[in-house]
């Protein structure tokens, strides 16, 4: 048996990775990469086809997944990143290893393997000459679910959800009703047994530390059904979105072992709150925390420029952070939801927080950035807001006076100044073809790969919303 952290080595090689298998006696290695929208990939080998060298090169067909080459280019090659191998804990005898997507026709990384766009986007920050590394601190909310059932035809169209924590069940009497259930938006966060998951995230959290991943805490989150929270220790920008990955499998798995279903969708559920991933960070340079400072809630002047990059691109930044037409039904006034361009100390009713810490201690001054959900992917997460910051600091922009109060009650007459995200996923991409060029700088994003999205969203996700009656238009339009 392996103790915590024992079976994902820190900084591990090749030969560490390979010394770890043959200490627990793994005969499978299962290689995983993300496609462009951030769905983890994989398949597995015996252990004895991997040399585990610097000069280990895995081909696969790139037809067959999203976003990436045509049928006719199909030859791609993945090339493991020994530094994220651990024991995977749901299958059996297996060393799991994340990997970066090499191109052999043009000889180098592929330019849409988003964690290639991520190394690129912690290069550019160095080349910038503002810092030297990037930090995340991302913190992903998703529900738990005991049933959830969907389906589309020409003539039919609906979803159900079901959970024994979901306060609609109150009344229901086929069989014992323990009664405890968290009433609408009152799941922030009572004890046992109005929380039903305490051991289910006790367990994910014990199997993400033996995976490696650093645990701050867990608890219930606000909505009635399962909605839950864990909160992972930053780290740098690639490989925060490597946690968040391994956090997505882990929940997921831990879930289906107990029955039942983890989902990342940012609204599953009407008229209660949503899903988000507020995403903490800062920036370094020489072991120094670049937004700490004598201004604003003790924010540097860097930090304020950056706040006004994120503000000034954010509409655009949408379709990146909040990538799919669900995100949307989150971003509304009242569920606490981030629609607000505005920054301000310790307001979640703003888009950008400054949390409250101790002034003695700069290494934890940061800036929250609330609008991203856990729906998108985090390696272009993290590299698009890293990019619209650092366009911020280059170009000095202000992100004007802080908002202090709560938005959501303002007058009108103060509100209305106060500009608001994209209202749609349709907007966002709109947004996005018109102010893209920041997403350039170091190469980090291409035009061919922006085309990519925004051809994929409208033709894969927006149209086919577009396009279908939804159940409520019946209650509203059947007898016109």
């Amino acid at each position: 048996m392996l103790s915590k952290g024992e079976n994902r080595v820190n900084e591990m090689d090749a030969k560490s990775a390979k010394a770890l298998a043959e200490k627990v006696g793994l005969e499978l290695v299962d290689v995983k990469f993300s496609d462009l929208f951030g769905q983890w990939q994989h398949f597995t080998m015996p252990l004895g086809m991997i040399e585990f060298s610097e000069n280990d090169v895995l081909p696969f067909d790139g037809s067959s997944i999203r976003g990436f080459k045509e049928i006719h280019e199909s030859d791609m090659e993945l090339v493991p990143d020994y530094s994220t191998a651990f024991v995977d804990p749901f299958s059996s005898s297996t060393l799991s290893v994340t990997c970066d997507v090499y191109d052999p026709h043009c000889k180098v990384f592929y330019e849409r393997d988003c964690r290639t766009m991520a190394k690129k986007a912690e290069r550019f920050v160095k080349d910038s000459g503002v810092g030297d590394a990037a930090y995340f601190g991302p913190e992903a909310e998703f529900f738990i679910f005991d049933n959830l059932r969907f389906d589309q035809t020409e003539n039919s169209g609906y979803y159900f959800i079901d959970s024994a924590e979901g306060i609609w069940n109150s009344g229901k009497s086929d069989g014992p009703n323990l009664a405890y259930r968290p009433r609408f938006k009152e799941g922030y966060f009572p004890v046992p047994p109005n929380d039903s998951l305490q051991e289910v995230r006790n367990e994910m959290i014990l199997t993400m530390m033996k995976c490696g991943i650093s645990i701050e805490k867990h608890h219930h989150e606000v909505a009635t059904a399962g909605q839950c929270e864990i909160g992972i220790k930053y780290d740098g920008l690639t490989r925060s979105a490597d946690n968040i990955q391994l956090y997505k499998y882990i929940v997921k798995n831990v879930a289906r072992k107990h029955g039942k279903i983890a989902t990342f969708m940012p609204k599953p559920l009407f008229n209660d709150n949503g899903s988000g991933m507020h995403c903490h960070q800062s920036i370094w340079k020489d072991g120094k925390n670049l937004f700490a400072g004598d201004m604003y809630a003790g924010l540097s002047q860097t930090a304020l420029y950056y706040i006004g990059g994120l503000i000034a691109h954010a509409p655009s930044l949408a379709a990146i952070l909040s990538p799919t037409t669900n995100s949307y039904k989150r971003l509304v006034p009242g569920f606490e939801a981030p629609v607000n361009l505005a920054y301000s100390q310790a307001n979640r009713s703003a888009a950008v927080r400054i949390p409250l810490t101790n002034p003695a201690n700069t290494a934890a001054k940061r800036i929250e950035y609330r609008p991203p959900d856990p729906s998108c992917n985090p390696y272009l997460a993290f590299s698009a807001m890293v990019l619209a910051g650092l366009d911020g600091v280059k170009r000095k922009i202000s992100p004007g006076e802080a908002v202090t109060e709560n938005i959501y009650h303002m007058p009108h007459e103060k509100s209305k100044h106060i500009k608001q995200l994209p209202g749609n996923l349709s907007a966002a991409i709109s947004a996005l073809e018109s102010d893209h060029d920041y997403l350039l700088q170091g190469g980090v994003f291409t035009k061919d790969i922006i085309k990519t999205w925004v051809d994929y969203k409208r033709a894969k996700e927006i149209d086919p919303i577009r396009l279908r009656p939804h159940p409520y238009e019946f209650h509203l339009y059947h007898d016109v």
